[in-house]
């Protein structure tokens, strides 16, 4: 009864982290991950987890929410034609192959690494949301050939290691090579589930096995933060893919640098 009662703080806590994280995955086409992965690191913390694995489980649990998130977010930017398709279909390869990627080198990095990557790249496209001009542009379109393909496979490969869904780095990118910021979102939100597929089965597997995984955990995985976040992540992401339809292209840049704002001064904190 004891155990039950201590956990019912914890447990309203990951079911409000989970409506707020699939509003800002139909928002933002951010997936959820920029709030689950700070989240769950400072819970994981209050437990007492060991801190070897606290931000590799974070990570790995916000992946795995975030398969399911960004379904519910994509189809919703996708019947509002919002996803371009043939990019996700020029770029998903190379973005897939980052993924595994970056779950590789998180393996085998440790916690405060991934901790201050996760901070400063964050810190870093803020920056950019924030102060950049509306009509900033590098170029009129994206870059393709090699160019291309190294692109997705770093915003593949950083978001994994991020525990992100990849509109963290696709919305800014695509922003400033000429995509629109409503089809920027919702393109970001299909490459979401891109990334977070490969990247949670690959932290399931990297952490298989370890004895300081906090309890219920499968591999760098949590199946309580995964069972409470993602049902309500899922429910809640159409609510934000109405929200970002309604909202002027400015407004929602300076949104989306403001969330990031907070959760990579709170990180590095």
């Amino acid at each position: 009864m004891e155990l039950s009662t201590a956990l019912l703080p914890l447990a309203g806590m990951l079911v409000v982290t989970g409506c707020v994280a699939g509003v800002l995955a139909g928002l933002l086409g951010v997936g959820g991950g920029i709030i689950v992965v700070p989240v769950l690191y400072t819970l994981l913390g209050q437990l007492d987890i060991d801190p070897s694995v606290r931000m590799h489980v974070s990570v790995g649990t916000s992946l795995a929410s975030i398969v399911l998130t960004s379904i519910g977010s994509a189809r919703a930017h996708h019947k509002r034609g919002a996803v371009d398709v043939q990019l996700l279909r020029t770029w998903g390869p190379f973005i897939f192959a980052g993924s595994i990627a970056g779950v590789l080198i998180a393996s085998a990095a440790s916690g405060a690494v991934l901790s201050m990557v996760f901070a400063v790249v964050a810190l870093a496209v803020a920056a950019y949301m924030a102060f950049t001009p509306a009509d900033f542009r590098l170029r009129d379109r994206l870059p393709g050939g090699a160019a291309g393909a190294v692109s997705g496979f770093a915003i593949g490969g950083t978001s994994a290691m991020m525990g992100i869904g990849g509109g963290t780095l696709c919305v800014p990118y695509f922003n400033a090579f000429g995509f629109p910021v409503h089809r920027a979102v919702g393109t970001a939100s299909a490459i979401g589930l891109i990334i977070a597929l490969p990247a949670a089965v690959g932290f399931i597997i990297s952490g298989w096995g370890i004895p300081a995984l906090p309890e219920a955990s499968v591999g760098h995985v949590n199946l309580l933060g995964l069972v409470l976040i993602a049902p309500f992540a899922t429910l809640t992401a159409p609510i934000g893919a109405r929200i970002a339809h309604g909202l002027k292209p400015r407004a929602l840049k300076l949104a989306f640098a403001g969330f990031l704002f907070a959760t990579a001064v709170r990180m590095l904190m």
